[in-house]
């Protein structure tokens, strides 16, 4: 018997591995987070006669007394997550119970919401030159942030800031941001990437706030904080410079 730890990808159920399809198709039971992983996942994938169980409204001991259950009936487990479920994925507590009662599991990778959210924009999060490092945070809500990662602090580095879970907490980002990268700093919204509802939405810190109350979006949303997303000249990569050589591409003599 294995738990399988899924990532489910962010919405559009084609976009699953073909690893994790195989698994989800031959687990008899599926544990998924109803509030965030579209059902068509498993109506497409899932066996008949699988037992499956929305997770969104159970506690981690409910969803370990579920996991027990397939254990001592020796049937593997397909824990299904949104994107990938080492980001936010809050597998950690659930492997740390695992691991105290001895029960085998794996991690499938999953293509994660907010590189879904870069390709809806059409946007290379890293540019020669311009930006080569990508932080992925939150802004600090009801889960406090270690000091040391304070969203003010790791703007000053001005590189892609990518925000999970904070959309609702915009005019607070807005705020701490602009007297460090300043009002023009272009700034992206995506609301759940890759599905049928998606929605995008740019703009800079200083206009953000106002184009967002006048929408809808309070949930499931990317905010990508980024100087690559107005960029228009920049350096090219040395990747595929005629003049740069190396092991694949040899100097011609």
């Amino acid at each position: 018997m294995k738990v399988y730890f899924i990532g489910a990808g962010p919405g559009d159920p084609e976009l699953l591995t073909l690893k994790a399809v195989r698994i989800i198709e031959k687990c008899p039971v599926i544990l998924y987070t109803g509030s965030l992983v579209p059902k068509e996942v498993f109506n497409l994938y899932a066996r008949k006669d699988a037992e499956i169980y929305d997770t969104a409204s159970m506690t981690l001991e409910e969803i370990m007394d579920k996991i027990l259950y397939a254990y001592n009936k020796n049937l593997d487990v397909a824990r299904i997550h949104t994107g990938d479920p080492t980001i936010y994925g809050a597998i950690a507590e659930q492997i740390r119970e695992l691991e105290k009662k001895q029960i085998d599991y794996e991690i499938i990778p999953g293509v994660s919401s907010f590189t879904a959210a870069a390709c809806s924009l059409k946007k290379e999060l890293t540019l020669p030159e311009l930006t080569q490092t990508i932080i992925i945070t939150r802004m600090e809500g009801r889960t406090p942030m270690p000091e040391k990662e304070k969203l003010k602090d790791l703007a000053k580095h001005e590189s892609t800031l990518v925000l999970f879970l904070s959309i609702n907490l915009l005019p607070k980002i807005v705020e701490e941001l602009i007297p460090i990268l300043g009002e023009d700093f272009p700034i992206a919204i995506v609301y759940k990437a890759s599905t049928s509802e998606e929605e995008i939405l740019t703009g800079t810190l200083g206009n953000i706030v106002e184009k967002w109350k006048q929408t809808k979006i309070r949930s499931q949303s990317i905010i990508i904080i980024s100087k690559v997303l107005e960029a228009k000249d920049f350096a090219a990569s040395r990747l595929y410079d005629k003049n740069f050589f190396h092991k694949f591409r040899k100097r011609l003599v």
